[in-house]
């Protein structure tokens, strides 16, 4: 089946990377892709959850394993680099074998590294070494699940409110970070550190069962169908679509367009900011006078608010452009990381990174949805190169380069450095071109649709 665009959208829109855009604030979607929004959120949640695991056992580790602080930081070193790997592979395998529902075959696998590791950790991690090589398969599946989850949440939604169904998806995060530490507490109560990995087979099962069945052709085709008798633009001209230019089509494609070259700039500058901040935040706190455990709690502040800004930036991207959107939340960012220096007690810890979580998170589903618009036939390839890269490198590198700057400058000058990397991100944003009709001057706004 070939879905024939509506009247909001010219024959060649996918060819020229415009997505129509639209003046609604308020979304229209048939009920499937709902559904789906739902069930991609909940996945992204787990993958939160899965992130926030390691930091939070990883002292009961070191303990029984008697760990140095060089070999608990292999751990994290090597959950980062199977992310990296996982995040490309995933990406590329989902192009390859299909856009549209056969991207759930690519998900459901790497899903099913997550369980599987989750479950191994729990029942064989008796020793160091086993339990860093069982960090692999789950950094792997955490790298590849995001970049395809993002790519199939962007195929189930009409396409002017790409923005917005991206957006909401990726409030999964900001609700993972506050909600890990209480499931793990929860599943700790009832065993050992290794029980804590049992929370992903719980969540993960559940996500795949419900994936194989929405996630299939004939649903995707009655989706398309009602998508189009609400005058909109399926996101994809047909149902499916498998790279057919050779074993590295999808990656000169993704590569050949200048937005996803710079979108990982930009996405690495953002994201070794943020890496910055978490990872000394309590200490930060607990040099201030405040509890270990005040401290955790009020180090992810952040995420109450996060969904916030995610929802609402990325449903104004679909109305003002994904450019204009990244550029306020580059000065967003800027603003809050400076306050930071001004964090001298527990009431203006709350009220700062209250703040920052507007922003924390909202630049990733914009830049996500900059992608699909840019490259639809190499999404998953374009989403996991950034993912991979941009993420796993600034994991690599960001924290020890903030923990050199903290010793020997302290905090202030942590922040002010920061945000003079977050400022930078107007370098790769001048080079990306608008992909949103409705906000663009050198194209005709296209006709409003009812």
């Amino acid at each position: 089946m070939t879905a024939s665009h509506g009247p909001a959208q010219p024959a060649d829109a996918d060819a020229a990377g415009v997505n129509p855009g639209t003046h609604r604030l308020v979304p229209r979607a048939p009920a499937i892709s709902w559904w789906m929004l739902l069930l991609t959120t909940v996945a992204i949640l787990m993958t939160s959850v899965d992130h926030q695991i390691l930091p939070a056992v990883l002292p009961e580790v070191s303990q029984e394993f008697g760990l140095s602080p060089e070999q608990a930081g292999l751990i994290n070193s090597v959950y980062f680099a199977g992310l990296v790997a996982g995040g490309i592979v995933f990406g590329y395998l989902s192009d390859r074998i299909g856009s549209g529902y056969r991207r759930t075959w690519t998900w459901n696998i790497a899903m099913l590294l997550a369980i599987i590791g989750g479950a191994l950790t729990f029942g064989l991690a008796g020793s160091f070494l086993a339990f860093l090589l069982l960090r692999i398969p789950m950094g792997i599946s955490r790298g590849g699940s995001e970049p395809v989850n993002v790519a199939i949440v962007a195929e189930w939604w009409p396409k002017e409110h790409r923005g917005f169904a991206v957006g909401v998806h990726h409030t999964g995060f900001p609700i993972g970070q506050f909600l890990a530490g209480a499931l793990i507490a929860m599943v700790l109560g009832s065993g050992n550190w290794a029980t804590a990995f049992l929370v992903i087979p719980l969540l993960g099962i559940p996500i795949i069962i419900g994936q194989a069945f929405l996630g299939r052709r004939r649903n995707q085709a009655t989706l398309y169908r009602k998508i189009e008798e609400k005058g909109q633009t399926p996101p994809l001209p047909e149902l499916t679509d498998r790279s057919a230019a050779g074993l590295w089509g999808p990656v000169r494609e993704a590569l050949r367009h200048a937005n996803v070259r710079w979108a990982v700039v930009l996405c690495f500058l953002f994201l070794w900011g943020e890496a910055g901040v978490v990872t000394f935040l309590t200490t930060q706190f607990k040099g201030i006078g405040m509890e270990t455990s005040q401290a955790i709690l009020v180090s992810g502040a952040s995420g109450l608010t996060g969904w916030i800004g995610q929802v609402v930036w990325g449903t104004l991207s679909d109305r003002l452009g994904r450019k204009f959107s990244i550029a306020f939340l580059i000065l967003g960012w800027t603003g809050t990381l400076l306050a930071m220096i001004l964090i001298h007690d527990v009431m203006t810890a709350w009220i700062i990174l209250l703040a920052w979580g507007l922003f924390r998170n909202a630049p990733f589903p914009v830049v996500y949805a900059l992608l699909v618009d840019s490259v639809p036939r190499a999404a998953g390839t374009a989403l996991g190169i950034m993912i991979g890269v941009a993420l796993g490198v600034s994991g690599i590198f960001a924290s020890a380069v903030s923990g050199v700057v903290i010793t020997h400058l302290g905090f202030t000058w942590h922040y002010v450095i920061l945000a003079a990397i977050c400022l930078l991100g107007f370098i790769p944003l001048a080079r990306i071109t608008e992909t949103v009709r409705v906000a663009r001057r050198d194209i005709p706004d296209a006709p409003r649709t009812a």
